[in-house]
């Protein structure tokens, strides 16, 4: 996993400052290989679109990955045709290899991907970029399993796509709901930051810059979109759901042990107005006690196992210092991680001390418990014993919280961090925005842009209505 990204902290999100003509606002990369057939009647229905309906500059790149046919020839052909459209070759293949080199060299403020076949309807471009434009999100994606979105696609692809974003629930998770429509949109602020910490260059590069944008506590914004799966597509199933499962354990891996130093895409304090100073109420308290409960629970569990294991072999004192003693350095690094955000190696010998000291504030408690238990009556039950040390334990547990929260993490536990995914020092909460319902309009066509000005150089969107243009309908 790559760490090499330059340091510092991401700007304060702003409405972006109307550009000078001819200045491209947006650039839609087509990433291609070998689609000579599909990519002249692609660009032209895209470059009409946009001519017709997006009130910016545009651009768009057709990203040749080392195609064999003559889609270099036919992409040629389009630049010299069309001023809006440019060529970039690749000698490599891979998708998220000519989104990342592309994107890297691209000058527009707002870099976006559609795939070749346009399976997307182009009507959810403009409410796509949207939130990036007006500084509301720093990425967004299009959505097939949205409730609104309407879908046509057989039942085979339905299922791996939905199973897919379940094993990133499961095992990452994830909050965004689609990661594999090729239909996003990104700032470039936020990619010049973002990408060098993706490493892969295939079809799982989505999965990957979303998972580390919303593990960074990046705002990511959902459009329902309406698609169509297109029969003919080249993507071999079984050899991508093998390379996505490998994608999702190594970044599983490097989340786990904080390889990563997502710091570097946090926004600054107080761009969230949630972040904002509260008089009387720490910070982080509540995100920090679920994650902490949630430990608990498991390391209890982990405890009285190996408990009922070494009482096996050894007396209850002996038993209970052992077990106490092995789960609470387990208790102490996944606090650590999960609950106080710590990522890294650095402090972790002195953190594990200082558990150990509270480790000790624990032992004197269920020992104790237990000398009372075998003084009131010899050879107590097996589950008395651990019904005793339950209740010990959570007395325990509270005093450790406090004292994590006081002594062992004290300026994690301030800085607002908190448990799970979205989880880092001095992130927010990553906040996945679903589709901003508008007014119903009389018509669903979009609105045109004219001569590409707004008489109040407002950005509108057009609602979908649900009763037209609905791919489900004959055409």
């Amino acid at each position: 996993m790559r760490t090499d990204s330059s340091p510092g902290t991401l700007p304060a999100r702003e409405h972006l400052p109307a550009a000078a003509a001819g200045t491209p606002v947006l650039d839609v990369v087509i990433p291609v290989y070998n689609e000579e057939k599909d990519l002249q009647p692609c660009v032209r229905r895209l470059h009409d679109h946009l001519k017709r309906t997006f009130p910016y500059a545009f651009r768009i790149t057709v990203a040749d990955n080392a195609s064999t046919d003559t889609t270099p020839q036919v992409a040629a052909r389009l630049e010299q045709e069309i001023p809006e459209v440019s060529h970039f070759r690749l000698e490599q293949k891979g998708r998220g290899r000519a989104l990342a080199t592309v994107w890297s060299a691209s000058d527009a403020p707002i870099l976006a991907y559609m795939d070749v076949d346009l399976s997307t309807d182009l009507n959810a471009l403009l409410p796509l970029v949207a939130p990036l434009i007006s500084g509301h999100s720093d990425l967004a994606i299009g959505s097939r399993l949205a409730r609104s979105s309407r879908v046509v696609r057989g039942p085979k692809r339905e299922f791996i796509s939905r199973t897919y974003n379940l094993i990133l629930r499961g095992s990452l998770q994830a909050r965004f709901s689609d990661a594999q429509c090729g239909f996003k949109a990104i700032r470039r602020d936020v990619a010049q930051v973002l990408l060098p910490l993706v490493e892969d260059t295939g079809w799982f590069f989505d999965t990957e810059m979303l998972v580390l944008a919303e593990r960074a506590g990046l705002r990511i914004h959902e459009v329902p979109v309406d698609w169509v799966d297109d029969p003919d597509s080249t993507v071999h199933i079984v050899k991508t759901a093998t390379d996505d499962l490998k994608g999702v354990w190594r970044v599983g891996k490097a989340l786990a042990t904080g390889s990563l130093s997502l710091d570097r895409l946090t926004r600054p304090f107080g761009d969230d107005p949630r972040d904002r100073d509260i008089q009387d109420v720490p910070k982080g308290l509540a995100r920090q006690l679920v994650g902490f409960v949630a430990v608990g629970v498991l390391s209890t569990l982990f405890y009285l196992l190996l408990y009922s294991l070494f009482r096996q072999f050894s007396g209850s004192q002996v038993a209970n210092a052992f077990a106490l003693l092995v789960s609470a350095v387990a208790n102490t690094a996944a606090n650590r991680r999960l609950t106080f955000g710590v990522r890294g190696r650095g402090g972790a010998v002195r953190h594990q001390a200082q558990g150990l000291v509270v480790f000790g504030i624990g032992l004197v408690l269920t020992s104790g418990s237990l000398a009372a238990l075998n003084a009131a009556g010899s050879n107590p039950a097996h589950s008395t014993e651990l019904a005793v040390l339950i209740a010990a334990n959570l007395a325990a547990t509270v005093l450790r919280f406090l004292l994590f929260r006081a002594w062992v993490f004290p300026d994690r536990g301030d800085s607002g961090p908190g448990p799970g995914p979205g989880s880092g020092p001095g992130s927010v909460s990553t906040v996945v925005a679903g589709h901003t319902p508008y007014p119903p309009l009389p018509h669903r066509q979009p609105y045109e842009a004219g001569d590409g000005t707004w008489p109040d150089a407002t950005l509108r969107l057009q609602p979908v209505r649900p009763h037209d243009t609905d791919p489900r309908d004959p055409r």
